[in-house]
C-alpha cells in the first residue's frame, strides 16, 4: 500500500453455493474475467495517464469444500474425494483453458460427498503480469519506459510462494488453515502457463491430454508427414494440426511457413475437439530440459506422457535401431535429487507398459521371439554427463552393470520421475542409435540410413500407444500407483 491507504479493488461479490458443476465453473469465469479486466483495464490507464495514487489489486476466484461426514466415498476412483471431514479450498487461474477438468472434478466431488462447492474471491491477488499476457488489447510498454516501478502499482509474481510444496507433499494446510484442493495454486498453474508460451512458441491452449517427448528434431518431420495423412481423414477424429509460433492448419494441404528461429523446445499439437489428441516436444539433450518441460506442463494435468527417443545400447547382444522398455529407471541425472530423493521408487506402469508393447507389435507385425529378438525390456540408466564415456568408465560401468542397465540415456528417467512426482502416468521406448561399449557408433552415411528406417517406425509406436491410452477408462490410467495416502482430491 501507498501511504496508508488500502488498495483499489472491485466490487467483491459474496461466495455463492452450488450443485452443478458447469455453473460453478461458469462464476469462476465470470469472476476470473472480471478480476483480469479490471486490472487490464488500470493497467493500460496507468501506462497512458501515469502513476495513479492507489495500489491496484484484484483477486483469483476460489473454490472451497466443506466436508462434515467421514461417509465413505467411490473407492474405485483415486481422486475425486477428500479423506476426512474439513474445508479443502484452492484458487483457480483461467478456468475457461480447465474448463473440461474443473467440471470433471467437481462433479466427483459434489457425488462422492453430497455437498454443494462454494465459489467466491480468494484473498489471493492476481499479478498483473498474468492478467495481461496474451491480451490484444493490452499494449505493454518496453522495459525503462514507465518513470516508476510496476510493483509501486500492482502485484507482481511472488516466487516465494510459487512453489511445488503441495505436490511434494511438504505442505498439507494453505495460509487460512484449509486443506489443499488441487495439487498447484493459481499463481504455479499461472507461472507454468507462460513459461510455456516461452519454451515452446505455442499456446497453452494447444496443448492436448497424451503427449511424446524427443530428443532428436527428426521426429517431427514424421509428426507433421503423420498429421497430414489423419487430417485427409476425418473419420480419424484429429481437427487441427498446430506447429511453433502457433501456425494452424486443418487440411493435408495446409502451408506452415518456416520459424526463422526455433523456440528452446519446438513443440507441436495434432489436436482433438476433446483435447485428447497427442503433443510432440522435441526437449533436445540432457535431463535440465526435460525437468523444465515437464515442471511445466504438469500443471495442464495431462493424462500420459512417454519418452520416445534414442540411447545408447549397453548390451552386446543388441543392435541398432532395437528397442528398449523401460521397466525400472537408474536415476543418475541428479536434477530432481532436491524433489524426489533417489531413494524413491519409480515403479513400472502395467498400463503403459501393455500399451506400448502391444503398439511395437502392431506397428513391427512381430510376435513372440521375433518380437523380442528387437526389444529389450530393462533398466535404463540416465545421466547427466553426455560425454561419460571419455572419463574414467570404472565407476559409471561398475554401476550400470550393477543395476543391470540395458540402455542410457539423458532425459528419460528424469521424464518418469516427475510424472511419479505429479501424478502423471508415464513410460519409456527408446531406440539403440550407438552401443559405445562396445565401440559401435553410427558413421555418417549409417545415421542416415538409421534414421531413414527408424523414425517413422518409432514415432507411430508412440502414436498407437497414446491412441490406445486415449480409449482406456480414466480409472485405470489414473489409478492408486500414483497417489500417496495424503492426496488432494483434485486429479
Amino acid at each position: 500500500m501507498q501511504d496508508g491507504t488500502a488498495p483499489q479493488t472491485p466490487d467483491l461479490p459474496a461466495a455463492q453455493d452450488f450443485t452443478d458443476a458447469a455453473a460453478a465453473v461458469d462464476r469462476l469465469e465470470e469472476l476470473y474475467a472480471a478480476a483480469t479486466a479490471y486490472l487490464a483495464d488500470h493497467f493500460s490507464a496507468t501506462v497512458t495517464k501515469g502513476k495513479p495514487d492507489t495500489r491496484i489489486r484484484a483477486f483469483y476466484p476460489e473454490i472451497r469444500l466443506r466436508v462434515t461426514s467421514h461417509t465413505k466415498a467411490d473407492s474405485r476412483l483415486a481422486f475425486g474425494h477428500v479423506a476426512s471431514p474439513g474445508t479443502y479450498a484452492t484458487t483457480v487461474t483461467r478456468p475457461d483453458l480447465f474448463r473440461n477438468y474443473l467440471i470433471q472434478q467437481l462433479t466427483l466431488l459434489m457425488e462422492n460427498h453430497g455437498v454443494p462447492v462454494q465459489i467466491g474471491p480468494s484473498e489471493t491477488p492476481i499479478p498483473v503480469h498474468f492478467a495481461v499476457a496474451g491480451n490484444p488489447a493490452v499494449s505493454v510498454p518496453q522495459e525503462g519506459v514507465l518513470e516508476f516501478s510496476l510493483r509501486d502499482v500492482f502485484d507482481v509474481p511472488d516466487l516465494a510462494t510459487t512453489n511445488d510444496d503441495i505436490v511434494n507433499g511438504m505442505r498439507t494446510e494453505n495460509p487460512d488453515g484449509s486443506m489443499p484442493l488441487a495439487p498447484f495454486t493459481a499463481q504455479r498453474v499461472d507461472y507454468s502457463l507462460a513459461r510455456l508460451a516461452h519454451y515452446t512458441a505455442t499456446d497453452p491452449q494447444h496443448f492436448q491430454n497424451h503427449v511424446l517427448f524427443t530428443n532428436y528434431q527428426f521426429y517431427v518431420d514424421e509428426f507433421e508427414a503423420y498429421a497430414r495423412q489423419v487430417l485427409a481423414d476425418p473419420a480419424l477424429g484429429y481437427s487441427a494440426f498446430v506447429a511453433t509460433g502457433n501456425q494452424i492448419i486443418t487440411t493435408a494441404d495446409g502451408v506452415l511457413n518456416p520459424v526463422a528461429k526455433l523456440p528452446q523446445m519446438p513443440t507441436y499439437h495434432l489436436k482433438r475437439a476433446d483435447g485428447q489428441g497427442i503433443t510432440l516436444v522435441n526437449i533436445g539433450v540432457g535431463p535440465s530440459n526435460a525437468k523444465t518441460a515437464t515442471d511445466h506442463i504438469a500443471v495442464l494435468r495431462p493424462h500420459a506422457w512417454l519418452m520416445v527417443g534414442h540411447c545408447a545400447g549397453l548390451r552386446n547382444s543388441q543392435s541398432m535401431g532395437d528397442f528398449v522398455l523401460a521397466h525400472a529407471y537408474l536415476r543418475e541425472d541428479h536434477v530432481l535429487d532436491d524433489d524426489l530423493p533417489v531413494w524413491v521408487p519409480i515403479p513400472a506402469l502395467a498400463e503403459i507398459q501393455i500399451a506400448l508393447q502391444e503398439a511395437v507389435a502392431e506397428v513391427t507385425q512381430l510376435e513372440g521371439y521375433e518380437l523380442k529378438r528387437i526389444m529389450r525390456t530393462g533398466t535404463v540408466a540416465t545421466i547427466d554427463n553426455r560425454n561419460w564415456e571419455l572419463r574414467d568408465q570404472s565407476g559409471p560401468v561398475k554401476r550400470l552393470s550393477q543395476s543391470r542397465a540395458i540402455a542410457l540415456d539423458m532425459e528419460s528417467a528424469t521424464i518418469a520421475a516427475n510424472g511419479f512426482r505429479f501424478r502423471v502416468p508415464y513410460g519409456t521406448l527408446l531406440c539403440v542409435s550407438d552401443k559405445p561399449l562396445h565401440g559401435e557408433l553410427k558413421l555418417p552415411g549409417m545415421a542416415s540410413d538409421f534414421y531413414k528406417t527408424q523414425v517413422s517406425r518409432h514415432l507411430q509406436i508412440g502414436i498407437r500407444a497414446m491412441e490406445r491410452l486415449r480409449l482406456m477408462p480414466i480409472e485405470r490410467i489414473h489409478s492408486r500407483k500414483l497417489r500417496s495416502f495424503e492426496e488432494t482430491a483434485f486429479l
